[in-house]
């Protein structure tokens, strides 16, 4: 990529008009978005951590667990629904402030999607961090009678503290390379982002040294921040635990109670707006019989087509998250103990579409058929898929402690025994789980595939693209409900496979040897 870049002269990036607006709206987008997913996630967090019992508090959570599977582009068909000029919500607006002026294309709508995507990522991790505050403090606190600002103080802030910056690194990451939302959303090429300029600079100018400058660009940008990230060592935590702890809840006033109660009711209807309009829209798409020679005609292949890539995509992210996670646990220096784990945030540091454009420049000459394209699609997916996957595997697989490993060892349990009777059954679970990760993050999948793949043999998230393009709302929405449906099925399928038997012990070993630490 740096040879075809012939050298990156700063000079020439700095002189050129169109880079620097290209740039400079990347960078402007994403601090924007950052600084409105957070704002709304925040109060969001507290709230949840507040009330840790009111009717539907779980499935809320289970809802913002989406953020993280949930495929950009069926959001977005779901969030132009609402917010469109069709919308329901645009309707209540025009009739309630007539020549309001909304327009959901352009930075408008980059933003709205952004927030809809990060602000659950970031409430569930926020609320983590405020659940494991220990109860002792909690209830220290409230015999104080600590509230408002000294509560914040002296309790939540130093809980949210350490895990902001590295929070905010990776919601600037995820829509600093966002494309589908950029694509979509965007409204012309005044909304034109890194990954979008890579994308129609390889694809439609062929102008491959601009792309590969791009592309070094944005590698600069991203390896910077998270270089900063490692150095400060902020990258824990960054992502959602499936498990809360249970917390003391402090008793708030009235008044807190109504508005933190509004605003979980209106931050549920965000998030839930855009599904439903889903699920509204495409089911008559999907039942309708005159709709099975244009609809079913090509999902069914691009169903089979985003499978053939997404499985091979999971499995693959799973065998490598192991590898990583085992290589870390055996490593003896510190340093080389953070080396593996660290490489599972590559795909932040490296984004999927720069690697994927370095690779087409790098095979270009020799990349003839559509099945090349695809394996290279189902790679980059898969290292795309790492740090999700490590971040639910890494758990379990260090929850052994060191004494039963000493125990096993001396009974002769090694090998393929230890993997089965001490390392499976701890591990049956969180693997299924990342695998569903790899295998949904991979179907969603929409800037590699758009890079890669063929416009006549589309998948599913291509097809939606095109059919939004082409304005065939209806078709466009039993699309996204049918790809919504698959992943629902994927998870519940593996999350069942992944449930051990009820007869099933967990292990041959004494029970207090073998039994983790935090079981």
């Amino acid at each position: 990529m740096l040879i075809t870049a012939g050298g990156l002269d700063l000079s020439t990036v700095l002189g050129s008009r169109y880079l620097r607006g290209v740039v400079w709206f990347t960078v402007w987008q994403a601090s924007l978005s950052v600084l409105f997913s957070l704002a709304l996630a925040l109060p969001v967090a507290l709230a949840l951590a507040r009330y840790r019992h009111f009717p539907g508090r779980s499935a809320l959570l289970r809802v913002m667990e989406l953020s993280l599977v949930l495929p950009t582009i069926v959001a977005v068909s779901g969030i132009i629904g609402v917010y469109g000029r069709q919308g329901w919500a645009t309707g209540l607006l025009t009739e309630w402030l007539p020549g309001h002026g909304w327009n959901l294309y352009g930075i408008n709508g980059i933003l709205l999607a952004h927030v809809f995507f990060n602000a659950p990522l970031a409430a569930r991790v926020m609320l983590q961090s405020l659940e494991a505050v220990p109860p002792s403090r909690l209830r220290i606190a409230s015999q104080l009678g600590l509230r408002g600002w000294w509560l914040w103080r002296s309790v939540k802030w130093p809980a949210l503290r350490p895990v902001l910056p590295g929070l905010s690194a990776l919601v600037f990451t995820l829509c600093f390379t966002s494309f589908a939302i950029i694509m979509t959303l965007g409204g012309g090429p005044a909304a034109t982002t890194l990954e979008v300029a890579i994308y129609q600079a390889l694809r439609f100018e062929f102008d491959f040294p601009q792309a590969a400058v791009l592309a070094v660009i944005q590698l600069l940008i991203c390896g910077s921040l998270w270089r900063l990230v490692f150095r400060q060592r902020l990258e824990s935590s960054l992502l959602p635990h499936r498990q809360f702890a249970h917390a003391v809840p402090l008793k708030p006033w009235r008044a807190q109670s109504a508005l933190s109660g509004a605003l979980l009711l209106m931050f549920s209807l965000f998030l839930l707006l855009p599904l439903l309009a889903i699920g509204i829209r495409g089911l008559p798409a999907l039942l309708a019989l005159d709709a099975s020679p244009t609809l079913y005609g090509r999902l069914l292949p691009a169903t089979g087509r985003s499978l053939m890539i997404a499985l091979p995509a999971g499995v693959g992210s799973v065998a490598a998250s192991l590898l990583i996670l085992a290589s870390a646990n055996k490593a003896k220096n510190s340093i080389l103990k953070a080396i593996p784990t660290t490489t599972g945030y590559l795909p932040l540091i490296v984004p999927p579409l720069v690697l994927g454009t370095g690779l087409f420049l790098l095979l270009r000459p020799g990349l003839g058929n559509h099945a090349q394209g695809w394996v290279l699609v189902a790679l980059i997916n898969g290292l795309m898929a790492l740090p999700f996957v490590i971040q639910v595997l890494r758990g379990p697989l260090s929850s052994l402690d060191g004494h039963s490993r000493r125990v096993a060892y001396q009974l002769g349990i090694l090998g393929w025994y230890r993997w089965r009777w001490i390392y499976w059954p701890l591990l049956r679970r969180p693997m299924a789980l990342g695998l569903a990760y790899g295998i949904a993050l991979s179907m969603g999948d929409f800037g590699v595939i758009a890079l890669f793949g063929s416009p006549g043999q589309p998948t599913l998230p291509v097809l939606l693209y095109q059919q939004l393009g082409s304005y065939q709302v209806a078709a466009a929405a039993g699309t996204g409900l049918w790809l919504l449906l698959l992943l629902v099925f994927i998870f519940g399928l593996l999350s069942a496979i992944g449930r051990p038997p009820a007869h099933q012990t967990r292990s041959r070993l004494p029970e207090t040897t073998l039994e983790p630490k935090h079981a």
